[in-house]
């Protein structure tokens, strides 16, 4: 039973069995197969099948909402201590939260929590966002989306990061449209929520550029630029107190735009006691940082 609620969760998630297969390593046949048993065992249809699509009726919602429930106990099974079930966090994070805040945030968890445990999980933001509202994580540190989050879900605003552009230290000239114009272009990835950020801006101000590459990686991008390949258009992160000797930063001036860093959860009364403590270690420890100029 385990097996065919994980896989439900995986289906509300993607959206069709094919897709929940893919995520899961199942094929198509086989999450139709187990969904089929999950109805059979519970005695009600849990879909409305339109076409490809596999949605949720009423009940199946119901559903949902209890087996992330046992999903969650089933999880804390064999984890006692002293008897007492220990309570896990399950956090995704972008890569430079975890590089900067979460380490920190986390050692802090776990001095004042030592029964807990936590797991950190990787990931665009827009991947983890589909998580929390899943029911799969308690909570996520991502880049706020460029839409409306849904209803349930709630948004912290950690820190509000400065694009800046960046440029090879010995590269003549502070105007940054004559170096966009002029110099060979590195772009951060468009299919994350940043990206997207800086591919709106580019629209907006009709620059000619010069891709000559394009990468999700921040620290790949500020080393690409400080060997010389380009220039890029990058977020001054709340832990970059300085950037790098072979590089310099630009700013944008009255364009200057801003990446928003949060976290997204659930109401608090739903966070479990050490899932919150970690929400207001994370928000203490962004606060400690103040970006460079």
């Amino acid at each position: 039973m385990i097996r065919e609620l994980k896989t439900l969760v995986a289906v509300a998630r993607e959206g069709t069995f094919a897709a929940a297969g893919d995520k899961i390593g199942l094929t198509q046949a086989a999450v139709s197969a187990q969904m089929q048993r999950l109805q059979a065992e519970l005695g009600f249809p849990l879909f409305d099948r339109a076409g490809r699509s596999a949605r949720l009726n009423k009940m199946g919602h119901q559903i949902l909402e209890q087996t992330q429930v046992l999903l969650l106990l089933y999880d804390n099974l064999g984890s006692a201590t002293a008897g007492v079930p220990a309570s896990v966090v399950n956090i995704g994070a972008i890569a430079s939260v975890q590089r900067s805040v979460l380490p920190d945030a986390l050692a802090a968890l776990h001095r004042q929590c030592p029964g807990c445990r936590t797991r950190v999980l990787p990931g665009l933001s827009m991947e983890l966002l589909d998580m929390v509202d899943a029911g799969e994580i308690d909570m996520a540190a991502i880049i706020r989306p460029p839409f409306s989050l849904q209803s349930d879900l709630l948004w912290t605003t950690l820190a509000r990061e400065p694009f800046r552009l960046i440029v090879p230290r010995d590269t003549p000239g502070d105007d940054w449209v004559e170096l966009l114009s002029q110099q060979p272009f590195v772009r951060y990835d468009r299919a994350s929520f940043g990206g997207r950020q800086v591919d709106r801006f580019l629209r907006k101000m009709h620059l000619p550029l010069r891709e000559i590459c394009e990468v999700d990686e921040l620290d790949a991008i500020v080393k690409l630029v400080a060997n010389r390949v380009g220039v890029a258009l990058v977020p001054q992160t709340a832990a970059q107190r300085r950037w790098p000797a072979a590089v310099r930063a630009i700013d944008l001036g009255q364009h200057t735009f801003h990446r928003d860093i949060g976290l997204v959860h659930r109401s608090l009364a739903s966070l479990s006691g050490p899932a919150h403590m970690l929400l207001q270690l994370i928000a203490g420890q962004v606060q400690g940082l103040q970006p460079a100029r």
